[in-house]
């Protein structure tokens, strides 16, 4: 057992990355703590989100988007035609795109919150559209 020292709770050795430069070769913060501060350093660094754009265009990142794409169309057919329906309205200029309801950016994607009303949307840039579904806004 190990008291992880950024949350304070007493865990089994196996919930602590290893790590030779420790005196029991383990890191001193928990998994869970280690994996949540390096989501928010990716949230809130530029030059990670820059370096995570670049990765996002080689072959087999395209590849792996494509095929995990694919699974969730399958696993939610009604998110699928929501998305659909939303879309072809907009191509047919019957729904606006407005700004984001957070920061002003023009640039935007259709947010629903119950799939069952797909035009019933919340209009949010990529980064907050992002951290909404990531549980950080």
């Amino acid at each position: 057992m190990k008291m992880c020292f950024k949350c304070k709770k007493t865990k089994p050795i196996g919930d602590f990355y290893k790590h030779k430069g420790m005196a029991d070769g383990h890191l001193g913060k928990c998994k869970d703590c280690t994996k949540e501060d390096a989501r928010q350093h990716r949230f809130y660094n530029e030059s990670v989100r820059e370096y995570d754009r670049k990765r996002s265009k080689t072959p087999e990142r395209r590849a792996h988007v494509a095929m995990v794409s694919k699974k969730w169309r399958l696993e939610n057919p009604e998110g699928y035609k929501a998305h659909t329906a939303i879309g072809n309205a907009i191509r047919d200029k019957k729904i606006v795109r407005m700004p984001c309801e957070v920061c002003g950016n023009k640039k935007t994607h259709a947010h629903h919150e119950d799939y069952s009303n797909p035009f019933e949307v919340k209009w949010l840039c990529p980064l907050h559209h992002h951290r909404l579904h990531a549980g950080n806004n």
